[in-house]
């Protein structure tokens, strides 16, 4: 994943974290600045999510027909039928469904994502300054799904409260209706150097040239890079009593304990080593559907309590 928020003194490695500022019924995960906790992630005997996953889209603003499929080509990546160059984006789902969601129950089928229904909110109905219960409000018109997951997705144009401030998206649960949803928004022309990093020069620290998303859009590849993120959180710590490390109110999930790690060697303000595209000169870790490439986020690995990497 990205750094959604970049330490000026580049010191610590950053991480994601989540806090509550739902109500009760709507518990939000939050992207934001945290300092690693000293004990380990591990298993809190809550629900995790398991089997056939529907996953929703709410497109909120404007976005390009290349842009929704660089997304769409992401998730129908996650458990494709069909046999992808290594290292691939199924391999990356796999490795959450081994480590994480395979070791609760007795289910005894690998988990699988599959695209459900995509709405388009193109005009900005209720205004293009969201508030964090406005994004609870949008995820529930686009039809919440037991079970399932709702990506509402903001368009480069559109504000949300604390975003790039303290924010890239977040990832929540309706306890009512055992539903969960993701927001993240487009930061192309508010905050790449915080929300799409390494694709663009971040705001602090060392002004490394950038490495070249593996799309050609900065902003949607940093999406995809959150939408990762905050998914493997989503499905192994749903409801707040899942996989975590550190407090329930705050914690760390399977990819933000491993933020801004996307290859064998990270540290701050590096990626790690990734692999390039000698034509275009694009970063990536992973092949998709479609021929997409894309960068994928690091998995913490309870069994060794390291960071696991494609490459």
């Amino acid at each position: 994943m990205a750094f959604f928020l970049l330490n000026k003194n580049l010191i610590q490695i950053l991480v994601l974290l989540v806090t509550a500022t739902f109500s009760v019924a709507a518990r939000p995960r939050i992207l934001e600045l945290w300092v690693p906790e000293t004990d380990l992630l591990t298993y809190h005997n809550g629900a995790v999510l398991q089997g056939n996953i529907p996953v929703s889209i709410l497109w909120y603003g404007h976005f390009t027909s290349n842009q929704k499929s660089i997304v769409t080509d992401f998730l129908l990546s996650l458990t494709s039928t069909t046999q992808a160059s290594t290292p691939s984006v199924s391999q990356w789902w796999k490795t959450i469904d081994q480590m994480y969601l395979s070791k609760v129950g007795d289910n005894g089928q690998p988990s699988q994502v599959y695209l459900g229904n995509q709405v388009s909110d193109e005009s900005c109905s209720i205004g293009k300054y969201l508030t964090m219960s406005q994004i609870s409000q949008l995820a529930a018109t686009a039809g919440l799904q037991q079970g399932g997951i709702t990506l509402v997705l903001t368009a480069d144009d559109v504000a949300v409260e604390e975003f790039c401030i303290n924010r890239c998206g977040l990832h929540a649960s309706d306890q009512s209706t055992k539903s969960t949803f993701i927001w993240v928004g487009n930061s192309a022309t508010q905050c790449p150097g915080q929300c799409a990093w390494p694709f663009h020069q971040p705001m602090y620290g060392p002004q490394n040239p950038p490495l070249g998303a593996p799309n050609g859009d900065v902003g949607i590849d940093g999406m995809v890079i959150n939408i990762a993120s905050l998914l493997a959180g989503t499905v192994t710590n749903p409801f707040g009593d899942g996989y975590f490390q550190g407090s329930k109110e705050a914690p760390l999930e399977a990819a933000t304990a491993c933020q801004g790690i996307y290859g064998k060697g990270a540290y701050p303000g590096y990626p790690g080593q990734l692999q390039m595209d000698p034509a275009d000169g694009c970063s990536y870790n992973a092949y998709g559907a479609n021929s997409r490439k894309y960068l994928l986020p690091g998995l913490f690995d309870p069994s060794t309590s390291t960071c696991s990497t494609l490459v």
